[in-house]
């Protein structure tokens, strides 16, 4: 079980629950398409971001398996939301789970995403006590790649043509990082 103690604070950012005061600046995100090419769903039109928020006002815990943590990552300087980030138990009995992190473009390249997979990694292993941890994406994203190889992440696979994703058949791309390998990074 994990419930963390809000806010966590980066170096840069501060990870926190969203609220409904949110809803225009995740709008701002998600109903962009190039936030949502390598994602399962399509830009969102307002009422499908104030559903996808509602749903993310409860994700503030981990209470049992198959549940999701998601935070809103904001700008320390500033309060500005740039994105956020999702922890996901996967297994009880393996102790695995997922991190994601979604980012506005006007803040990409900026080591945002890194920031958020450090905290989410650190979530995992020591609030959460989990042995593994992986990052699935969609093979043609190689900024996402290069993020999760930051975080110390290494590809176990590349899945050939094995999803379709809005109507398109795509490859998809599988990290995965283990405690110990966690805790002596290099």
């Amino acid at each position: 079980m994990l419930k963390p103690t809000y806010p966590i604070r980066t170096e840069r950012l501060i990870l926190r629950p969203y609220t409904p005061a949110d809803l225009d600046a995740l709008h701002a995100i998600q109903s962009l398409p190039e936030v949502t090419r390598y994602l399962y769903w399509g830009p969102r039109e307002r009422e499908q971001t104030q559903e996808s928020l509602t749903t993310k006002t409860t994700q503030t815990a981990l209470l049992e398996e198959g549940q999701t943590l998601t935070v809103a990552a904001e700008l320390a300087a500033t309060g500005e939301l740039v994105g956020d980030g999702m922890l996901n138990w996967i297994s009880r009995i393996h102790r695995s789970g997922e991190i994601g992190y979604v980012l506005h473009p006007d803040h990409h390249g900026r080591g945002y995403a890194t920031e958020i997979g450090q905290a989410l990694l650190r979530l995992a292993f020591e609030g959460l006590d989990l042995y593994r941890v992986i990052g699935r994406l969609d093979a043609r994203n190689h900024a996402s790649a290069r993020v999760l190889e930051k975080l110390g992440m290494r590809r176990e696979a590349h899945l050939v043509d094995n999803e379709i994703v809005k109507g398109e058949r795509t490859s998809e791309l599988i990290y995965a990082i283990l405690r110990r390998e966690w805790q002596t990074p290099g």
